[in-house]
């Protein structure tokens, strides 16, 4: 098990929502019991990345000029943050992947003080709830128009920017970040592209992140925003990829996807396992499952809500504080969304199972 991180692995959802909030340790994200990690009988090479990796000889080069023998391999290396251009080392700027990230800007959290948030996407929607909560006057920058636009559609993502706005937040969408503004090292504000300052103690960027894809460089594994590889979740002989860095044919939705969420790392981890060890024949076309706490607000989605579907109220409607929609584009249901109504998920699951299902039939062998 080789990993760029010094720490055993952990659960990455809790740290903008449990960790950064205070009200878990980061020791209570690690994923397994050290008890439960020994019986693996792994060896753990951690504290290193992979730098290069060679498919004929079958070895994979690490960052420390070691090199490591391979009869089967599991591309997981997941993504990185990404940064505003001239940022990097300037004092109070922050994002938000590891562990010690939520740490540093747990730091920065005290009543009164000013956080920008740059990027309206889930993790900067979840980041703004907890600040919130510590009393700081927040602000979510946005190029878009609503937050959340793109994951959720127009409907529901004004309804997500109502939800921020009662609890206090400043949204600022529909205008950009040009540069952010120091002093001595440490940021002052935020310069937009209207030309706006405004002023800021801490600075979050959460503008999406890059999969890790360099290392494989000149090796021959196809590239395109993530890893290639098939419905099996195969990239070449004795090769798979699974988590945020996979991209593969799922069948269910008749095309190549990149999933960033939770639970499709941990699916796809298991079928990847499966197909490299040739015990399983079965295509992994999973229903996306994502989850978001915002405040006292759960979100819950099935499938791949899309910003240019129908959205359809099934229970309640979008003023309520409990409601369910389905996504529904040319006809094909597509995805469905629960704002408070946990019970409901997964009759709705039901209906979008029965949709991909529906599609797979008519999807290339």
């Amino acid at each position: 098990m080789v990993g760029a991180e010094t720490h055993l692995p952990y659960d990455r959802p809790p740290l903008s929502k449990k960790v950064l909030s205070g009200a878990w340790a980061p020791t209570r994200t690690q994923l397994r019991s050290d008890t439960r990690l020994d019986a693996l009988d792994a060896t753990w090479r951690l504290g290193v990345h992979a730098r290069a990796l060679d498919l004929e000889r079958r070895v994979v080069t690490l960052a420390d000029s070691s090199v490591l023998g391979f009869d089967g391999l599991v591309i997981a290396t997941g993504v990185s943050a990404r940064h505003l251009p001239g940022v990097r080392g300037v004092r109070g700027v922050f994002t938000l992947r590891t562990v010690e990230d939520a740490e540093a800007l747990r730091d920065e959290f005290s009543p009164g003080r000013e956080l920008v948030v740059v990027g309206g996407g889930f993790l900067g929607c979840e980041v703004a709830a907890v600040a919130r909560r510590f009393g700081m006057n927040v602000t979510v920058v946005d190029p878009l128009d609503e937050p959340l636009l793109r994951q959720l559609g127009a409907t529901v993502a004004s309804r997500v920017r109502r939800l921020h706005e009662e609890n206090g937040v400043r949204m600022r969408t529909g205008v950009g970040v040009s540069s952010v503004v120091e002093a001595e090292g440490g940021v002052t504000g935020v310069r937009l592209t209207d030309g706006q300052v405004l002023a800021a103690d801490a600075v979050l960027v959460a503008i999406g992140s890059t999969p890790n894809t360099e290392w494989l460089s000149g090796s021959g594994v196809g590239v395109t925003d993530g890893v290639e590889a098939d419905k099996f979740c195969r990239v070449a002989p004795g090769v798979v990829a699974a988590g945020d860095v996979a991209r593969w044919f799922h069948v269910g939705l008749g095309r190549t996807v990149r999933i960033e969420h939770r639970m499709n790392a941990s699916e796809q981890g298991a079928a990847a396992a499966r197909s490299l060890l040739q015990r399983s024949d079965e295509p992994f076309a999973p229903i996306p499952y994502f989850w978001s706490d915002q405040y006292d607000t759960k979100l819950q989605a099935y499938g791949i809500p899309s910003a240019t579907a129908d959205v359809v109220p099934v229970r309640g409607n979008l003023n309520d504080e409990r409601f369910a929609v389905m996504y529904v584009e040319a006809g094909q249901t597509v995805g469905a969304l629960v704002w408070n109504m946990p019970r409901e998920a997964l009759a709705l699951r039901a209906d979008v199972a029965a949709a991909y299902a529906s599609q797979s039939t008519q999807a290339p062998v």
